[in-house]
């Protein structure tokens, strides 16, 4: 692949990112709905139907791999700060028991629906080779994500952040993280263990020596670097080298492991000493470069990944099952979670609808379910829309259900907001 050709790819996918971006905020939508929306445009879907010459030219597949391996670096660098992020929020705190009720059945209800809809989806969207039971629990932890940025954005955006159902929103959706990350991890070790138990309990060995090495030994090591060498929270170019090659490092040992890089990234962001001021410093040096510039790469081989024969036939009406199933599972659960917590009928229906924003995450999710060969392209199509438009119906759905809300406020020039993190 020339570099004219890669050059050509950014500048295109970076314009329609944008272009998207822009338009889906006007309309009072988080920009990163806009930029998921961009990546469908650009895929076979859209643009390969409308400008199949054109399309074959830019985006032809032997021309893919420097765009693949630039958004593995985005995907990485992002999952690096949301792990550093990771701490105990202030409402999950105050609010354990409540949120714990939401985030619990926000997980559990998604999961069984995923689980109850696997037997008609296994037998013509399962790649050949993949088991009833990896495909399965894939299809119900993909089904259980929320997208705790997204939201957080929704809630800053509408004025809401500091609303009953709004905190428990947050509270609820850093639970919820915790028990759908574990499980997307346990089903991609279960693929990737190849020789049954033993493989998987080799990856399950290899996980815990990592995670110990990262907070007794890494942890310890950095909280000292970084006292002598960073004691006012601002990294010079040596701690940033360091904290690179840590974070590089630990991603390489999880695809070692046969996990995702991003799995590393975030792990290597937890076991980070808890710093709000190098929090700050390394979002601000990292985000622009990973959200503006790597993050669109994503999106736009997502789209790439996608097919049109998810819009005809069964696929259609596997779209619709997956959409219905996803919905469904979310509002009802948070709602539900709410309601057992003391919430009313308007925060808890409110809460429900906020618990289904997917977003990036889910992306994430997809990317490393075809990755590791759980999905193809037919049902990687259906999640990617099954995410779009889930997010998209959260703002109207919260504002409808709680019945507050206000005009969303321009950011201006001086003070942009940020699309996935408040």
């Amino acid at each position: 692949m020339s570099a004219t050709v890669l050059l050509l790819q950014l500048i295109v996918i970076l314009v329609t990112a944008r272009a998207c971006g822009w338009l889906l905020r006007y309309l009072g939508q988080p920009s990163v709905v806009g930029e998921m929306a961009a990546g469908m445009l650009l895929g076979p879907v859209v643009m390969g139907a409308l400008f199949p010459s054109l399309h074959a030219q830019i985006f032809d597949k032997a021309s893919l791999a420097g765009l693949s391996a630039l958004s593995t670096v985005g995907l990485v660098m992002f999952m690096f700060i949301v792990g550093l992020e990771l701490r105990a929020h202030k409402g999950v705190r105050e609010q354990l028991r409540s949120a714990g009720a939401v985030g619990v059945l926000s997980v559990v209800v998604p999961i069984a629906l995923g689980l109850a809809i696997s037997p008609a989806l296994h037998p013509t969207l399962a790649p050949a080779g993949v088991g009833f039971w990896p495909f399965a629990l894939f299809i119900a932890a993909a089904l259980s994500i929320t997208a705790f940025p997204v939201m957080a954005r929704i809630l800053k955006d509408q004025g809401l952040t500091h609303t009953r159902f709004g905190q428990l929103s947050l509270a609820s959706a850093a639970v919820v993280d915790v028990f759908a990350w574990m499980l997307v991890a346990f089903v991609v070790a279960l693929v990737g263990a190849g020789d049954g138990y033993a493989g998987l309990a080799r990856i399950g060995i290899g996980v815990v020596v990592l995670v110990g090495t990262l907070f007794w030994v890494v942890r310890p090591a950095f909280a000292w670097w970084l006292r002598k060498h960073a004691p006012d929270g601002e990294p010079g170019l040596s701690v940033l080298a360091a904290l690179m090659i840590g974070l590089l490092a630990t991603a390489l040992a999880t695809e070692w492991l046969h996990l995702h890089a991003v799995f590393g990234a975030f792990l290597f962001g937890a076991a980070l000493p808890r710093d709000d001021q190098l929090l700050n410093s390394l979002a601000q040096r990292i985000e622009p470069f990973s959200i503006v510039l790597l993050m669109p790469l994503f999106f736009a081989l997502a789209g790439l990944g996608t097919t049109a024969n998810a819009f005809v036939g069964g696929g259609l009406g596997a779209m619709l099952l997956v959409l219905g199933v996803a919905t469904v599972g979310k509002i009802a659960g948070g709602a539900a979670g709410a309601r057992i917590a003391g919430y009313s009928w308007r925060d808890s229906l409110a809460t429900g609808a906020l618990m289904n924003a997917r977003g990036l995450m889910e992306l994430i999710v997809m990317k490393i379910g075809l990755d590791a060969g759980l999905i193809g392209p037919e049902l990687f199509t259906i999640l990617l829309v099954m995410a779009l438009v889930t997010t998209a119906m959260t703002t109207p759905l919260m504002t409808l259900f709680s019945g507050v809300g206000r005009e969303r406020p321009h950011p201006s020039p001086e003070h942009p907001t940020h699309p996935y993190r408040p």
